[in-house]
């Protein structure tokens, strides 16, 4: 008995599945999704307080899912209708629904509000999936957070005057 239960219970969920990028249907964005998100504070679906995550819905129906904290992880996607629900498909076959309550995206554990412009990693991360639009992922941009941590070796160093000792007197202007 409980079997069929389940099975008439899967059967009205609509369950839908997709076994091939190309078989997901990239579907025009609706207004209210169209822009940049980004989320704000420490999130349970971000793996640091410091990180960011943002998705960025062209009003094409492209998607990016861009993530930075250490390192930047951003995967293409498109926004498709399934099962009369808007979800985000990736490049790597991961299908994360979006829900808006209010002014609030509801993505992937993530809570996100809407933004004037995506930060400046995420930018990158756009220019680089426009050059390599067969990419799954990218991943070769550095945040500028760690851009200081992780200065260039090779970069000029600011020179450091000695500190006058006891012994030898600071000179006298």
């Amino acid at each position: 008995m409980k079997k069929w239960m389940l099975l008439g219970a899967l059967a009205l969920t609509g369950c839908a599945q997709i076994t091939q990028y190309q078989q997901a249907v990239k579907t025009p964005a609706p207004a209210n999704l169209q822009g940049y998100w980004q989320t704000s504070g420490p999130q349970s679906g971000l793996v640091s307080d410091q990180a960011i995550g943002s998705l960025i819905i062209s009003a094409e129906g492209d998607t990016l899912d861009c993530r930075q904290w250490q390192r930047v992880i951003a995967k293409p996607g498109k926004l498709t209708l399934l099962s009369g629900q808007y979800v985000n498909v990736n490049k790597q076959l991961r299908v994360m629904p979006l829900e808006l309550e209010g002014d609030v995206l509801h993505y992937d554990k993530l809570k996100l509000k809407k933004v004037a412009r995506p930060t400046l990693e995420c930018q990158q991360a756009l220019e680089a999936v426009s050059a390599q639009p067969d990419a799954v992922v990218i991943q070769n941009i550095q945040p500028q957070l760690m851009r200081a941590v992780f200065a260039d070796p090779s970069a000029p160093q600011p020179v450091q005057q000695p500190e006058p000792t006891a012994q030898q007197p600071a000179s006298q202007p």
